[in-house]
């Protein structure tokens, strides 16, 4: 009996083919064997059964699967735990307080942080500008322009055609994609640009680079790619600075408490963010808004869904109502009641526009009164009224508008323009009129992205051109 239960259980265990002809029999690893020595000698790809890493099949300029842009929600809400701190030795970074940031004595190693949640495999690192090396001379132009560190001065002094002076400083790799937003200024006038996947502090006081912020694998991961800055953003007291990436992750680097915390990511590119007071808003891609409080012990509190891809975000002033612009030319504006995880939530006012509303801003001293810049094949500023919904004035710049920015000291207002004048314009508004004040040139590739130091005397610029130029303005 045991005999005959021994040769039943092996019969089980063999191919059913097995009995007819032994040169059929094949054992599922063996089969698997071959199919992935045949896949690898095949040049057209891997074999659709193969278990290749979808993240290596991509080139590094990609922005995200094609199939999450066919998915309706992000992620769901994770929670994830406060990064963890490495130090190397007893180095030191920056240290901000309410009314300033300043650099404190380079260290002789790097500040390493390393991320934990949602992004195990980056480490964050942190390099003083001494630590780096000279500017390297090379004999060709090109190869000396690739050389050059970030903010290293190309041209000083020069004056451009209405008279205000300008400063031409070099940002190599400077990533040209008109819907990224990779330049923001603090309140305590630290300039912040993000170059691939590298965050460089500029000093607009001083005039010097304070150093720059590098998300890199870590070495028992150093397979995957480093990732790609999509947008940034400083807190208003300007402790904090935010940087979202095109994989969809939110990193906060705490410049008060040296130490990088993980929010909870996005499915796809994170594509704006904007602060209220302690929270922070981010759209994604997919037109899903998460409001994060870094506060609390689950972050995600509250969620809003747009159906087009979110290009800009902003809260108001008064943080009474928040802007997002889409890429199919939609203002929605939102109430503050952002509580909740629900989809159900509908903006309070939409407008609409021919075209992206990438370069948006709500005005600093007029109240519900929002700026918008449209796309290369509409080229309008418009002045929109909130509350009503409707257009308040406009005008014709005859040229694409990337990027837009309000100062409310000189109460004015700065458009960085593309195709065909790779200009920046200043405006003067007082209702209902919009009157152009003066035009800057000096670019000579569209000028994605703005920012304005603290009092409003000096607007900084980034190019497609990879140029930074800062304006000394004069506006009265």
């Amino acid at each position: 009996m045991r005999r005959m239960l021994r040769d039943f259980v092996g019969k089980r265990r063999c191919c059913p083919f097995k009995a007819q002809n032994n040169a059929h029999y094949a054992s599922y690893k063996r089969f698997r064997r071959r199919i992935i020595r045949r896949s690898s000698s095949d040049r057209d790809g891997p074999a659709a059964s193969t278990p290749v890493a979808t993240g290596r099949q991509h080139e590094p300029s990609f922005e995200f699967d094609t199939v999450c842009q066919r998915l309706e929600l992000d992620s769901p809400p994770r929670h994830h735990e406060t990064a963890q701190k490495v130090l190397n030795g007893h180095s030191q970074v920056l240290v901000g307080g309410a009314s300033r940031c300043e650099a404190i004595t380079p260290p002789n190693t790097p500040h390493t942080f390393t991320a934990s949640g949602n992004a195990p495999e980056q480490g964050w690192v942190w390099r003083a500008a001494a630590q780096e090396p000279g500017n390297g001379q090379q004999a060709g132009s090109d190869e000396r322009r690739h050389a050059l560190q970030p903010f290293a001065v190309l041209e000083e002094a020069s004056v451009s055609l209405q008279g205000k002076s300008v400063v031409k400083l070099a940002v190599p790799s400077l990533l040209d994609d008109y819907y990224t937003n990779l330049l923001d200024c603090s309140c305590n006038g630290m300039v912040a640009l993000a170059l691939g996947s590298s965050v460089y502090l500029w000093n607009s006081e001083t005039g010097a680079l304070v150093g720059y912020l590098h998300s890199s694998p870590q070495p028992a991961r150093a397979h995957h790619q480093t990732q790609s800055i999509s947008c940034l953003s400083w807190s208003r007291d300007g402790r904090t600075l935010c940087v979202g990436t095109r994989r969809g992750e939110i990193q906060l680097w705490d410049v008060e408490h040296q130490n990088m915390r993980c929010l909870p990511p996005h499915m796809s590119v994170v594509g704006a963010l904007s602060w209220k007071q302690q929270l922070l808003s981010s759209g994604s891609v997919l037109g899903l808004i998460h409001h994060l409080d870094p506060r609390a012990q689950t972050a995600l509190v509250g969620t809003a869904v747009q159906k087009e891809a979110i290009c800009s975000l902003q809260w108001s002033p008064g943080d009474n109502w928040l802007a997002s612009g889409s890429t199919e030319g939609l203002l929605c504006v939102w109430d503050s009641d952002i509580a909740g995880l629900t989809r159900s939530r509908q903006p309070i006012t939409v407008m609409k526009q021919p075209s992206a509303v990438k370069a948006m801003g709500w005005c600093p001293w007029q109240r519900k009164i929002i700026a918008t810049g449209g796309g290369w094949k509409d080229g309008e500023l418009r002045i929109w009224d909130s509350d009503l919904g409707t257009c308040v004035t406009s005008a014709n710049t005859h040229s694409q508008i990337c990027s837009l920015r309000w100062t409310e000291r000189k109460r004015y207002l700065v458009t960085g323009h593309g195709l065909p004048h790779h200009q920046v314009n200043c405006w003067s508004w007082d209702l209902p009129s919009l009157s152009p004040i003066c035009q800057l040139t000096g670019h000579s590739n569209r000028v994605l992205h703005l920012a304005l130091n603290p009092d409003g005397t000096q607007i900084f610029s980034a190019g497609a051109d990879q140029q930074f130029l800062i304006w000394d303005t004069g506006v009265p």
